[in-house]
């Protein structure tokens, strides 16, 4: 059954395109599971703590990398690749190029360590199709601001970096995006709710997958 990742800088409406997606696969029947990263499993939530909480010492570029692959390993192991063996459509928010985009273009860490220790964590698993979501960093930025002074949720460490990190990092999304445009869709993020579910859909259907 389908892996599909969504990606895309904090604010771009991952989350919401996920659950309206999710809602149209169980409307056709299909079993689905929604997951995330960092996390997804118990070990995986606590180094998500681990990796985003802003009190305490933070973890340096290449201690950051580890960890998140030390929840990615877990998670694969655990939640993605047994839910695919049932046949489940598995939709998860960040996955591998995640750590290509955050860690080797806004940390400047070697991209082909990066994609070793994806490779090993993974066990070589890959995702069907990736949705990238892309926004301007100045409009990610507006919209997190308004998500904290309406709901109270305070930004985490990595999303309090500067402008210029989170830029780095949009533009490792659209590098990757570009190199593998077979299993990439990069939508507008600033396009309405229903419009981004309609070109996620049509785009889907497309690839003819079983039971769409």
């Amino acid at each position: 059954m389908p892996f599909i990742v969504f990606e895309g800088l904090d604010g771009s409406g991952k989350s919401s395109l996920m659950s309206a997606f999710e809602r149209e696969l169980q409307s056709k029947g299909l079993k689905t599971i929604r997951t995330r990263e960092p996390g997804g499993t118990p070990l995986g939530d606590e180094i998500r703590e681990m990796i985003l909480r802003r009190d305490g010492p933070a973890p340096t570029p290449r201690t950051e990398l580890l960890l998140y692959e030390a929840s990615r390993a877990q998670h694969v192991d655990q939640v993605i690749r047994p839910h695919l063996e049932k046949n489940d459509w598995v939709l998860c928010d960040r996955f591998s190029a995640s750590s290509v985009a955050f860690q080797a273009g806004g940390r400047a860490i070697s991209e082909d360590w990066v994609e070793k220790l994806n490779d090993f964590a993974t066990d070589g698993l890959k995702p069907e199709l990736t949705v990238l979501l892309d926004l301007s960093v100045g409009e990610s930025r507006r919209r997190r601001n308004n998500r904290e002074s309406q709901g109270g949720e305070k930004e985490d460490r990595i999303e309090s970096e500067a402008d210029s990190f989170h830029e780095r990092v949009r533009q490792a999304f659209l590098r990757q995006a570009q190199q593998d445009p077979k299993h990439w869709l990069v939508l507008n993020a600033g396009a309405t709710p229903e419009e981004l579910l309609k070109q996620l859909n049509e785009h889907v259907r497309s690839l003819k997958w079983l039971g769409f």
